[in-house]
């Protein structure tokens, strides 16, 4: 089904359905010998959602090797390791520089607040839809976070910084956001009103981390995303990507944010797999989309006197 202004959707479903696979992607990590990324929730969340698809491919039932290409699986889980790594990484570095408030948006299945060591007095603020965020609360209703967590239910094409005011956000502080995979899911003038709003509630000393496709044509990508999607839906998934995302062109985060005063750092995928001595595997028949990982961070007054 085709996104529209003011559509909602569940774990299950739409935008949702995507959550479950990238669960899935760190559930297969976490079962490797050493695992790059544990995530001891991702499992849990993919069973509470019902012995669907993805309940399926974990249990071996269904055949994840073809699908849609050779090695689906094994991309798939070694694609979120390295995702999962970069943004834990991220966070650790901003709690190291003293931040202390961190804001996770479209925040999904993640499940950070309960599995990492957050230093005392972190607060994490997570955005979703209403559905979503119930799902996690009520599947980790028996764990307890390791910061000082707070679910704030709201679309992020609404008025979200208002009410992550109310939840007890200070603007005054540095803020760690993180924005992961969620770009494609908005319209391009979208896109630029959530960064913009991030900059104007960011102080000195706050860190973006957001993960982008590298530039590239959204046509050119149709025949990959249509046979992914039969390949998927002759085993039980009927998951259109391309019905999900808003192919536009769009700003470069990295660019905006540069333009704009803030220190980026730019990996793209095939390092930080070729850094983990992952296979990076490309078909440039394929048209496969490739993905940028971006860590910015706005500068102190101490590190522009420093630069200068």
């Amino acid at each position: 089904m085709a996104r529209t202004d003011n559509d909602s959707w569940s774990i299950t479903e739409s935008v949702g359905a995507t959550a479950l696979m990238v669960a899935v992607g760190r559930a297969l990590e976490a079962r490797q010998p050493q695992p790059l990324a544990s995530d001891p929730f991702a499992e849990q969340f993919v069973r509470a959602a019902g012995e669907g698809f993805w309940a399926k491919a974990l249990d071996g039932d269904i055949d994840l090797t073809s699908l849609p290409k050779p090695r689906f699986a094994d991309r798939i889980r070694d694609h979120m390791a390295v995702r999962t790594r970069f943004f834990d990484d991220l966070f650790d570095q901003a709690a190291r520089s003293g931040v202390r408030q961190f804001v996770i948006l479209a925040a999904g299945l993640d499940s950070r607040a309960w599995r990492l060591d957050w230093p005392d007095g972190s607060a994490v603020y997570e955005l979703d839809q209403p559905q979503v965020l119930a799902f996690k609360t009520q599947t980790l209703a028996g764990h307890t976070p390791k910061a000082d967590y707070t679910p704030i239910a709201v679309d992020l094409r609404d008025d979200w910084p208002a009410a992550l005011a109310d939840a007890g956000f200070d603007p005054a502080k540095p803020t760690a956001w993180l924005a992961e995979g969620l770009l494609a899911y908005l319209p391009a003038a979208a896109q630029n009103l959530l960064f913009e709003r991030i900059a104007t509630l960011s102080a000195p000393g706050s860190h973006v981390g957001v993960n982008a496709r590298i530039g590239g044509n959204y046509a050119a990508e149709r025949p990959f995303w249509q046979q992914a999607r039969e390949e998927l839906a002759a085993q039980g998934l009927d998951l259109d990507m391309q019905d999900l995302i808003y192919a536009e062109d769009r700003d470069d985060p990295a660019d905006w944010l540069s333009a704009r005063g803030w220190l980026t750092r730019v990996s793209t995928d095939e390092a930080l797999l070729k850094g983990a001595d992952r296979a990076f595997e490309t078909d440039e028949e394929e048209h496969a989309p490739r993905i940028q990982y971006i860590h910015a961070t706005q500068p102190t007054a101490e590190s522009s006197d420093a630069a200068n």
